[in-house]
């Protein structure tokens, strides 16, 4: 028996992975930095945890299948930027974020790139880092996995990781938890010795091996090393109702 398999674009397959990022978490506020990450949040709302709070974005949560980049929205809450700090400090919020740095323990910058007295280049500044990954469950978007991402050390810790949280114990110990990093080559977690960053999954396409020739670092790699699956049948509709421009597909093109 033969037959044509079209392997899932890669946006799609990466939506997938950090619509899983979420599953589980239940009655939270998801929150997606970005078009892939967002997407992720609302397809997981979607499909497999429907109790997830998402926002718009600006100030309301929302109910239904809001199209990225629609204002033609149903009001469920309203949640102003002030009030995303208190929902965060509650760790009732899972986040997923984007790092210009990140390291084998999770340690994450996006304040600069150099020294911190004389920077090659300024980026955001340390913005939510610190709080997000103190205080609420994290994930990191990343679209472009190459070793001057993953790096030995970070020239700015923004985010806290799990070697720094283990020094400095008590509530920030307990409370500090770093779930998933999705990139274009593959999905990643801290389940590796110690929580240092191991591979899940790579995607379609992608060989253990490229991924390992792009982490400038030791990475924890299991002795097997699945492929990221593509999305079903239902979370293909969900992804084209939520996303129907097609915009992941300019974040991430095939």
């Amino acid at each position: 028996m033969s037959g044509n398999v079209t392997t899932p674009a890669l946006a799609d397959v990466v939506a997938v992975a950090c619509a899983e990022a979420w599953r589980g978490d239940g009655e939270i506020f998801a929150s997606g930095m970005g078009t892939i990450p967002m997407l992720g949040a609302r397809l997981a709302r979607a499909t497999f945890e429907p109790d997830l709070m998402v926002s718009d974005g600006e100030a309301f949560f929302v109910s239904g299948d809001l199209p990225i980049g629609s204002t033609d929205k149903t009001v469920e809450g309203w949640i102003p930027f002030r009030q995303v700090f208190d929902t965060l400090w509650g760790g009732r919020r899972h986040v997923m974020m984007g790092a210009s740095q990140i390291d084998r323990f999770g340690n994450t910058n996006i304040a600069n790139i150099g020294p911190w007295d004389k920077p090659k280049a300024q980026l955001l500044g340390v913005r939510g880092g610190p709080g997000n990954t103190v205080n609420n469950a994290t994930s990191f978007f990343i679209p472009k996995h190459v070793s001057t991402v993953f790096v030995t050390s970070v020239d700015m810790v923004s985010g806290v990781g799990y070697d720094r949280a283990g020094q400095l114990g008590g509530f920030i110990a307990a409370r500090h938890d770093l779930r998933r990093v999705v990139t274009n080559l593959a999905v990643l977690d801290f389940g590796g010795p110690d929580h240092c960053m191991r591979l899940v999954s790579v995607h379609p396409g992608v060989s253990v091996d490229d991924v390992v020739a792009n982490t400038g670092f030791q990475l924890h790699v299991p002795s097997n090393v699945p492929e990221s699956r593509g999305p079903t049948d239902d979370e293909m509709a969900a992804i084209d109702r939520i996303d129907p421009r097609g915009f992941r597909h300019r974040e991430l093109p095939s």
